[in-house]
């Protein structure tokens, strides 16, 4: 751009502002008679010196929308707009789809955005962030951009820019007295507006254009006349004259393009609307119609796609047919030596069918006699524990017989020590009186004998005796008992052994071991006497071995001549006595002796 067309050219839309650094610089002086850089090239940025309070209606070329989108993003990066990190990335995604259109991504791959420069390094200092995290969320938001023109993209891209509070306003230092900088004023398209140093987002007072009456400076102070005149008119001082200056002048010219947007549009601007609207009107057929093409050259695509992948679909289910005719032809041979094969398989299986059946029918009988063995074993069974436990209750009632039988045994113990206590005092009472009275006959003294040998003779025959008999009876009844009840078992035994099955063996075994032991448990928790009494060598004799006799030697009761010992076999008792001795005195002494002793075998001695 030439530096002496500026003198002579001017946009029609704006006004241009030529700054070199901070300095501004005037058009109707040279410029190299202002205060530039004496350097070689110069460098100038060339900036739009007034904001449009709508962009949307007051930017109507493109042109125009392009330099203030690359204006608004330099200060928006630079920060001299403060954004928030959110709209910050919302901006990036329109600036990106103003640049490189709709996302592809077969052609935006990730790291394409590696070189752009899309925030402010305040917002990638403030989180903990890897460049390829902030482009992922940035591909995120322009992939839903898509559809979107680049020059809507813009006008998007300004839409929200305007509405930030730094956006359009020209802040300079200034002070209520001529020492202090204390304040910030701030001149924007719709006022002028008063901050503190610290806060640049909201204004302490804010003057609108249409509330202004005058502005004029003197030197350093510039005065600010409000239009109602009770208001108080506004004083402050700047650092430099020529920064009143540059306030005035911005002053003129917001307040100036203010009451112009608020005006009946000249003829000139008028056209220009027309023109800008024809013109988005065309870009915007011309977009659909680009859009129609493109969607219809995408369907073609997808439909050449389609096509291709049913013709290759097509050519692949033809090349299966004719494997599957091939091995439909292999399968129909094998299928006939199968079929050949399956007819053998069939007979062959239909004989062992019928050998099954046979075998089954075989099994179902032999099942049923099993059957019935195993009820007639479980009955015997069931028989043996009944024998078992009555055999029990017959030792216990023997044991209590043999109980009784002791008690009368001591009895019997009892009346003869009793007699003989009296026998030896009737003997001492009657040598006694022989001795005092020695003029009796010996006739007396037979007396007195023969009542002593009445008392013994009592005591032989109804205690003794009796006893004797008892017992005798009882043991004989009991071993009669027990040898019907072996012989039972035995009987049992042979049965069960007979019936029993080799598989089986081993529980049936067990069972009756179960049923043994319960009677030996029997026995263990038996009374006292009945262990004392050894029932449990009883129960040991009756059901695993022949019950051997023992001799029981038993004289006889009546008076023998030649004082002979019979001796009677008789199977000894189930409980320990003491046996009875008794002394038998011959037919021709009337003298009778009553011995007791010990023995191990129950002897009676008469």
């Amino acid at each position: 751009m030439s530096i002496r067309g500026l003198k002579k050219k001017q946009p029609k839309t704006f006004k241009v502002k030529v700054i070199t650094m901070d300095a501004e610089m005037e058009f109707s002086c040279e410029v190299l008679d202002q205060e530039i850089p004496k350097e070689d090239p110069v460098s100038f940025h060339f900036l739009a010196k007034f904001y449009p309070e709508k962009v949307e209606e007051e930017l109507l070329q493109e042109i125009t929308q392009h330099l203030f989108f690359l204006q608004v993003k330099k200060q928006i990066l630079d920060e001299e707009i403060y954004c928030s990190p959110e709209a910050t990335v919302l901006l990036a995604s329109y600036a990106v789809q103003a640049k490189y259109g709709d996302y592809d991504p077969n052609f935006h791959e990730p790291g394409f955005l590696a070189q752009e420069e899309l925030l402010p390094k305040r917002v990638l200092r403030q989180y903990q962030m890897t460049a390829d995290m902030w482009e992922e969320k940035i591909s995120a938001w322009y992939a839903e951009h898509r559809g979107i023109a680049r020059d809507e993209a813009k006008m998007n891209y300004l839409k929200i820019a305007q509405d930030l509070e730094m956006y359009g306003v020209n802040y300079f230092p200034i002070a209520q007295n001529k020492s202090d900088t204390d304040l910030l004023l701030g001149v924007d398209a719709k006022g002028i507006h008063v901050y503190s140093i610290n806060n640049r987002f909201s204004p302490n007072k804010s003057f609108e254009w249409s509330g202004i009456r005058n502005i004029s400076y003197s030197e350093k102070e510039l005065t600010i006349k409000p239009l109602d005149k009770k208001a108080e008119v506004f004083k402050f001082f700047s650092s430099q004259l020529k920064v009143n200056k540059l306030i005035l002048q911005l002053c003129i010219g917001n307040h100036d393009l203010f009451m112009r947007r608020r005006k009946v549009d000249s003829i000139e601007i008028q056209q220009m609307k027309a023109q800008a609207r024809e013109e988005k009107a065309r870009k915007k057929m011309e977009t659909q119609r680009l859009a129609r093409e493109k969607q219809l050259r995408e369907e073609a695509e997808r439909a050449k796609e389609e096509l291709e992948r049913r013709l290759f679909q097509m050519e692949d289910e033809a090349r299966q047919a004719n494997e599957a005719l091939l091995r439909s032809q292999e399968t129909a041979e094998l299928l006939a030596e199968k079929a050949q094969i399956a007819e053998e398989e069939a007979k062959l299986l239909a004989q062992n069918a019928a050998e099954a059946e046979q075998e089954r029918q075989r099994l179902e009988i032999t099942a049923l006699k099993t059957k019935e063995e195993k009820r007639l074993m479980e009955q015997k069974m069931r028989e043996t524990e009944l024998i078992a436990v009555k055999l029990v209750k017959e030792s216990d009632r023997r044991a209590k017989e043999a109980e009784h039988l002791k008690q009368d045994l001591h009895e019997a113990r009892e009346a003869e020590r009793k007699a003989k206590q009296k026998l030896l005092d009737v003997t001492k009472l009657n040598y006694f009186h022989v001795a005092r009275y020695p003029h009796h006959s010996p006739a007396d003294t037979r007396d007195v004998n023969f009542d002593k040998g009445c008392v013994k003779m009592d005591l032989k025959d109804v205690d003794l005796k009796r006893l004797s008999f008892e017992i005798e009876r009882e043991r004989l009844d009991y071993l009669e008992k027990s040898k019907k009840f072996e012989d039972r078992l035995k009987e049992l035994k042979s049965e069960i052994q007979a019936l029993k099955l080799e598989e089986k063996q081993t529980g049936l075994y067990s069972h009756w071991s179960e049923v043994l032991g319960s009677l030996d448990r029997s026995i263990g928790n038996a009374p006292s006497w009945m262990k004392t009494f050894g029932v449990g060598d009883l129960f040991d004799t009756n059901l695993k071995k022949p019950f051997p006799a023992y001799p029981l030697n038993a004289a006889s009761s009546w008076p023998c001549t030649n004082k002979s010992q019979h001796i009677v076999p008789v199977e000894k008792s189930t409980f320990q006595t003491n046996t009875l001795v008794a002394s038998n005195v011959g037919t021709g002494t009337r003298k009778q002796i009553i011995k007791v002793q010990q023995h191990d075998s129950d002897v009676i001695y008469i």
